[in-house]
């Protein structure tokens, strides 16, 4: 029997091979050139050929529009199944039909899912000054924030904390980006920022934590930052079980830092090929090298660990995901 399954894997490796040798894989990126999610994407297509059998060209692609939503439908109902395309969104994007997005036309759970380059970890902070030195003062003290839009995780996040925990954080939206909340916070118009990626404060701000000029206060993810080892984790922040399920419905996302997906059918030989290459690719030393002097943050996940959390997501009851989007809505 294991003789007959070696040879299988064996059989199913060569079909790969054969099939990628001398081909383009396409990767789509759901955002403009310059942006984090392009970074992370040209990244990868600089150093996943080496590690697919064949050595094909990875060739990124950007489609922009609706939050990444255009290039999410475009994956799932359109891109080609054979296994040369695979594209990166938002990562808050596969729960948006969840979550009642009329415009995300495609179920999570169905995605080919080749991994995540990045287990994120995003915070809250308040800018020294504020009043606002800890959680704890969160739950006292009104914090103004800003945020980006409605269903950005800048203004997400904090009403999902104030409806179901208590904060009271006062979101002002509609800055056109996080550069140009942190230039609000320098102006005194915001006193915080929420929803900010550790990895993004870190390779972009990383003086301003080191000069205490903002107070991290929470961490919101599934798990905690290594680099912040005693800043509340929103998920311990809990009062109840449906308040966790709603909290883990909520920051799933985060665990797709950076996601990369193809479409639904791509053939199981070549899917697993495309994720043995991209964890490979993980441990590449020379992407490794180039992460680093890039500061991008690498703490990969697995297509088939991606694919148990979205469809763990999915598993929710209706009672607990309209409370889930009525807290994202403010209600």
């Amino acid at each position: 029997g294991a003789a007959t399954l070696g040879w299988a894997a064996s059989a199913a490796a060569q079909g790969a091979m054969d099939f990628y040798k001398g081909r383009t894989i396409e990767v789509y990126i759901g955002y403009s050139t310059g942006g984090g999610y392009d970074v992370y994407a040209r990244l990868l297509a600089r150093y996943m050929g080496r590690h697919i059998p064949g050595n094909p060209n990875l060739i990124p692609k950007n489609m922009e529009g609706a939050g990444s939503l255009r290039a999410v439908n475009w994956l799932y109902n359109i891109a080609p199944k054979d296994g040369t395309v695979f594209g990166t969104f938002g990562r808050g994007a596969p729960f948006d039909p969840l979550l009642g997005v009329k415009a995300a036309q495609f179920d999570g759970t169905k995605f080919s899912w080749v991994g995540s380059m990045n287990d994120e970890v995003s915070i809250c902070l308040s800018w020294t000054g504020s009043g606002i030195e800890s959680y704890a003062d969160l739950l006292s003290k009104e914090l103004v924030i800003g945020g980006t839009g409605p269903t950005a995780d800048t203004d997400q996040f904090p009403r999902v904390m104030n409806g179901l925990l208590g904060t009271r954080m006062k979101v002002i939206t509609g800055y056109p980006g996080g550069n140009d909340i942190n230039v609000a916070m320098e102006r005194g118009e915001v006193k915080g920022r929420c929803g900010w990626s550790w990895s993004s404060v870190i390779s972009t701000k990383r003086h301003w934590y080191t000069e205490r000029k903002i107070n991290v206060l929470v961490q919101l993810s599934l798990h905690k930052h290594h680099d912040l080892p005693n800043v509340p984790l929103v998920m311990d922040l809990a009062k109840s079980d449906d308040d966790r399920k709603i909290l883990r419905l909520v920051f799933a996302r985060q665990a797709l830092g950076r996601p990369f997906a193809g479409p639904p059918g791509i053939p199981a030989d070549r899917l697993a090929v495309l994720r043995k290459a991209f964890m490979d690719t993980m441990a590449d030393k020379e992407f490794l090298a180039e992460a680093e002097k890039g500061q991008l943050e690498i703490t990969p996940i697995g297509g088939a660990e991606i694919e148990k959390l979205v469809n763990e997501a999915y598993a929710v009851t209706p009672e607990i995901a309209k409370r889930t989007v009525e807290l994202l809505e403010g209600k």
